[in-house]
């Protein structure tokens, strides 16, 4: 599918971009004003490209009571009720202008996460640029309409969320307003392990639901999100913390200030290290061919010697002719006196210096019969001279010995004919029985088939 992209405020999101990092400082504020905004400058620092909070009070999220499905069981946050976790976690509503515009003024975009519809209210008298729905609140339908009213960038965590609700939410979205959306994949544990992470998800997101894909990552360390690069994510998020050791309701799951550093680095790398599809040397290797394998001349050899085993091999350099060569070469007598060390070209045996190159004209395709084969298709036959043949290079065509090209009026011997010329001419081949995904086949001039 095509590529969808689109932008927050000035940065591009999508797959021809740097991934998008967001670090989420969630609760690791330890409800101090101070800490919270050294968190921000410590999230610039490291190279965050945005800075999110969460939008809720304690009692927007729960109910103040401490008994049954109300009281935390957790090795992170157990032994309290809800109420009181978030009470403790929150970040207050009066702390986030400061906030934001600290981010701001360092480079950062800011944003939030809100819980319900007042803090959609109150984010959007704050200008955020965009939004983040969390897992826990993925299939919370008003709350995703009212902010896919708002007509900003919404980001979804699909945490626990199966095929039937995400297509309900994103339903929802588009139906209320969105128009740019990234859903990350997410794995609603604290701390999440690698196993249960499961990033062969991130292609199927972006094919099934037609939109930027990331990662809103729990896990501990960068191996997980450096991978999801691989697979298309263009947006990661990861909990952040000045120091774990200072705790703070998500430290134990958040990245300190050198390791997000490495994460940018990291997730950088491997993005700009996709690329293309791509074979033969790049512009980068082209220096580099000439530490191939080659033949050589080994041994002195004196006029009307022949190459052996013994005087000729292949080595390093590669000045020489491919070692593909050797066993034309063998038997073969030099016209010359030739010192160790000299790469083998053709010009050694001193015959083949003088030939013409031969006009290659008459290029045809015996044309199958129109009421059996009616459509044939374009294809380029690439025509390699060597010291005893020419070979004809062509698509795979079927499982059987295809129709070869006739080559009318064109010799396919020549002896003495350097083996570095080559040439590209068209014919015509029956559409039906060309396999372009299949490896070329190679035809020589007897109709034998041979490895590529």
């Amino acid at each position: 599918m095509t590529d969808i992209e689109f932008h927050i405020a000035t940065r591009s999101i999508g797959r021809d971009h740097p991934p998008f990092l967001i670090a989420e400082m969630s609760g690791n504020h330890n409800q101090s004003l101070d800490r919270a905004l050294a968190i921000v400058e410590a999230a610039a620092h490291a190279g965050a490209h945005a800075l999110k909070l969460q939008t809720y009070t304690a009692d927007t999220m729960t109910l103040n009571l401490d008994t049954g499905e109300f009281h935390v069981e957790h090795p992170l946050w157990g032994g309290q009720s809800l109420h009181a976790l978030y009470q403790q976690a929150y970040t207050p509503w009066e702390w986030h202008a400061p906030i934001f515009e600290r981010a701001r003024e360092l480079g950062m975009l800011a944003f939030s996460t809100p819980f319900d519809e007042s803090a959609v209210d109150f984010l959007e008298e704050l200008h955020v640029p965009a939004y983040k729905i969390a897992s826990f609140e993925n299939t919370d339908l008003p709350l995703i309409r009212r902010v896919a009213a708002t007509g900003k960038p919404m980001i979804i965590s699909t945490g626990m969320a199966t095929v039937a609700e995400l297509d309900e939410s994103v339903r929802a979205a588009r139906a209320a307003g969105c128009r740019d959306l990234v859903l990350l994949k997410c794995t609603s544990t604290y701390p999440a392990t690698p196993e249960n992470t499961h990033l062969r998800t991130l292609p199927h997101l972006r094919e099934l639901f037609g939109c930027e894909v990331g990662l809103s990552d729990h896990t501990m360390g960068l191996g997980a999100a450096v991978a999801s690069v691989a697979l298309g994510a263009t947006v990661i998020e990861k909990h952040f913390t000045l120091d774990r050791a200072e705790g703070g309701v998500d430290s134990t799951f958040s990245l300190e200030p050198a390791e997000f550093a490495q994460l940018r680095l990291e997730t950088e790398r491997a993005w700009a290290a996709l690329g293309t599809v791509s074979y033969g040397p790049s512009t980068a290797e082209k220096s580099s061919l000439v530490f191939r394998r080659s033949l050589y001349v080994v041994k002195d050899m004196r006029a009307g010697e022949v190459f052996s085993a013994d005087n000729l091999r292949a080595i390093r350099p590669g000045l020489g002719l491919p070692p593909g060569q050797i066993d034309i070469l063998l038997g073969k007598k030099v016209a010359r006196d030739v010192p160790a060390g000299t790469p083998v070209s053709w010009q050694l045996l001193g015959e083949f210096t003088s030939r013409p190159l031969p006009v290659v004209e008459g290029l045809s395709a015996h044309r199958p019969d129109p009421v059996r084969q009616p459509q044939r298709t374009p294809c380029t036959v690439r025509i390699s001279w060597n010291a005893r043949c020419a070979t004809a290079v062509m698509p795979s065509i079927s499982n059987s010995r295809p129709s070869i090209p006739s080559l009318s009026g064109v010799p396919w011997t020549w002896p003495g004919f350097p083996i570095s010329r080559s040439a590209t001419a068209s014919a015509w081949v029956p559409r039906n029985r060309v396999a372009m995904s299949l490896r070329p086949a190679i035809w020589n001039t007897c109709g034998r088939r041979r490895a590529p």
